[in-house]
């Protein structure tokens, strides 16, 4: 038997292969001899570089960068064996790295986003995987083009800033000052929203105010994001502002797309396939994934129902695990999942449904009881 375990990370308790793992001993006690492989799974966001360096055995990076408003953190990413570099913009750009209360839409900056591109560039690293979700900024990515060459200059030909309200400066950019090795490099791009960089549903009108933007100031950023849409159709000979995707994390998604050529993918489609899921999936028995709390959000896309629906691709039984089953997790039924479990034994307080040792052990003892049950099923066809 060949049982592939595909679950996303029960958060603020367990990775995803943590959580893998724990299923793994669990499934172990009933089929000992049968091949069990954990791979990692996640929908883009937030623990997706988290999930892939550590379920495909790579190693992080660690280096000094600015945050959104300039003051030096620790930011890191990771390294697969293959080479590829994978990335979330919110550990150098993230809406929870700067306190309410200091939150500034004009100011706030994704240069610390070009820090770790330039790093990993800088050390050889040509292929790139990099989540956008969670950000703080609505600069048009115009930090992290200045911190990778990239150069912008006002109408005085003097070099504009790195703030968000720069982009609103630019009347001339010079492409020729941009790092050299950019041109082989790929980029693809986690990015699970179609917004457009301008307009009613683009980047300052939308996510603005979650990023502390009165209306007034929202279309102040709105003009100045279509102003330098302008000057960067003439820069790069083509018009981006309108792709979908183009607004995502204060329109980062349009200057990966004009400027480094990027594609722009859904998240747990790019991570399925940096993980190599669906070869594995194949000759599988049973696809068992998960999450901390199966609900009718799970069903829009979530990692589980993704992991689901490559599943179904070869006919497999899926099972899913979770911390809490909501009623509305029924919905994931059709999505192709085929039942759902919830991992608590008894009633108890959310802190204590989180502590680690404690989860690793709730999610061992359901995956005995669910292979006992699948081992009685397969006994009686036999």
């Amino acid at each position: 038997m060949k049982i592939v375990i595909a679950m996303d990370s029960f958060k603020g308790s367990l990775s995803s292969l943590e959580a893998g793992k724990a299923f793994a001993e669990g499934a172990a006690l009933v089929y000992p001899d049968a091949k069990i492989l954990i791979k990692p799974a996640a929908d883009g966001g937030e623990g997706t570089a988290q999930a892939l360096v550590e379920g495909l055995g790579g190693k992080w990076r660690r280096i000094t960068v600015d945050d959104p408003l300039h003051q030096s953190r620790t930011a890191r990413y990771g390294c697969l064996p293959d080479g590829t570099v994978v990335m979330e913009m919110a550990e150098a750009a993230g809406l929870t790295l700067i306190p309410e209360e200091k939150r500034d839409i004009l100011k706030a900056s994704t240069f610390g986003v070009g820090q770790m591109i330039r790093d990993a560039v800088e050390k050889g690293c040509r292929s790139f995987v990099i989540g956008i979700g969670g950000s703080a900024t609505n600069d048009c990515g115009i930090g992290m083009l200045q911190a990778l060459g990239f150069t912008f200059f006002d109408s005085g030909k003097k070099e504009i800033g790195w703030h968000g309200e720069d982009c609103g400066s630019v009347e001339k950019i010079c492409m020729e000052s941009q790092m050299k090795e950019l041109k082989d490099c790929r980029f693809r791009i986690a990015c699970d929203v179609t917004n457009p960089l301008l307009g009613e549903k683009g980047a300052s009108m939308v996510y603005g105010p979650q990023k502390g933007a009165d209306p007034l100031l929202a279309a102040r950023m709105e003009r100045m994001h279509r102003h330098f849409a302008e000057k960067t159709a003439q820069a790069v000979g083509k018009d981006y502002a309108g792709y979908p995707g183009a607004g995502a994390a204060g329109g980062l998604g349009f200057a990966f797309l004009a400027y480094l050529g990027a594609v722009l993918e859904p998240g747990i489609d790019l991570a399925m396939e940096t993980a190599e899921l669906e070869k594995n999936l194949k000759d599988a028995d049973y696809v068992i994934t998960g999450e901390g709390r199966l609900d009718d959000q799970s069903a829009m896309g979530k990692t589980p129902v993704g992991v689901a629906r490559l599943a179904k691709k070869y006919g497999l039984p899926v099972i899913a695990v979770a911390g809490g089953v909501a009623p509305g997790a029924n919905l994931c039924h059709e999505k192709g999942i085929d039942a759902c479990f919830s991992i608590l034994p008894e009633a108890m307080s959310l802190k204590q449904a989180m502590e680690p040792e404690r989860a690793a052990e709730n999610i061992r003892r359901t995956a005995e009881q669910i292979m006992r049950l699948i081992h009685t099923a397969e006994n009686r066809k036999n």
